[in-house]
């Protein structure tokens, strides 16, 4: 048995909470047999192929995007590398991991079409995309706000009336924009762009009055462009409330179970809190800080989803 425990914890990293999921099965198999249990699904196919495809964006700072040498870094891609070690040990295996480029518009496709087996970015759950895929408890929560300017007379959403306004294409920010725009006579000049840094780019070089986005991505574009804190301002009250989740095949009982189990554990040892701090109060591989503490609405859901870990 110790032998097991070294072999698992060198696999797991020593991480506590998946060295406590690892030893679950072994502690009910102490008991009495159990009889081998059938891989199915995307627990199936990684086992099969010896590797995870994760999917990543590289520009949602500070959740998803890419290092100085290109590589996929950021708060999204560690919760999902800590699902890969509980899909490790649900495989008995090691498992490579294969990164898939995606964007906002190419995510769900990427999932769903089996190309990528997890998705790792900045992905807004609703009850419209829960008809598609499925996803991770919320590991963070945001809303859509204004880039401006600074200097600007946009304030708000009002002060848009008839302008130029980006959006990135495939967002919840992009649906908000154009349903205020109906709903409130704006006549709104959308420009739908291919990813955040093309949205941004929009008002550095004025063509866009604003670029609306979650203000966590604003702030993040920000943090990471020289000189940009001095030359534009996010405004506005929140538009949409957007909790983001990792995204996963819909109808996949296994890897629903394993997913949330893992991000339980995750919340009650703390581990989501960590990583929460390591990108968003500490600095980033770039030398900025966004300084953004953790919201009373994300701490309660973290510490609802560490009070039903074993239920």
């Amino acid at each position: 048995m110790r032998a097991v425990i070294r072999s698992i914890s060198r696999l797991c990293r020593v991480r506590p909470w998946l060295l406590l999921l690892a030893l679950a099965p072994l502690a009910a198999s102490a008991q009495a047999p159990a009889a081998p249990v059938a891989l199915t699904g995307t627990l199936a196919k990684v086992h099969q192929k010896g590797e995870v495809a994760l999917a990543y964006r590289d520009s949602s700072v500070p959740f998803s995007y890419l290092d100085a040498r290109g590589k996929p870094i950021g708060y999204s891609i560690e919760l999902c590398k800590a699902v890969v070690h509980a899909m490790e040990v649900a495989v008995h295996k090691p498992l490579a991991i294969r990164w898939v480029p995606v964007t906002s518009a190419t995510r769900m496709d990427a999932i769903t079409s089996g190309q990528a087996d997890l998705e790792c970015g900045s992905t807004t759950s609703n009850k419209e995309r829960q008809q598609t895929v499925a996803f991770s408890p919320t590991f963070f929560v945001s809303g859509t706000k204004l880039l401006v300017k600074k200097g600007s007379p946009v304030r708000d959403y009002m002060g848009l009336s008839g302008k130029k306004v980006a959006v990135t294409a495939g967002t919840t920010n992009e649906k908000t924009m154009r349903d205020l725009s109906t709903r409130f006579q704006l006549n709104l000049q959308i420009m739908s762009m291919r990813d955040h840094a093309e949205s941004f780019a929009q008002v550095t070089s004025g063509a866009a009055d604003a670029f609306a986005t979650d203000d966590v991505l604003l702030y993040g574009l920000v943090a990471q462009t020289p000189g940009a804190r001095e030359q534009y301002a996010v405004v506005g009250d929140f538009l949409s409330y957007d909790p983001y989740g990792l995204m996963y095949r819909k109808g996949d009982a296994p890897m629903a179970q394993l997913v949330t189990e893992a991000f339980q554990a995750l919340a009650a040892d703390g581990e989501i809190e960590r990583q929460y701090n390591r990108w968003f109060l500490k600095k980033l591989p770039t030398g900025q800080t966004l300084g953004l503490p953790m919201s009373p609405q994300l701490k309660i859901i973290l510490e609802s989803l560490a009070a039903t870990q074993g239920e």
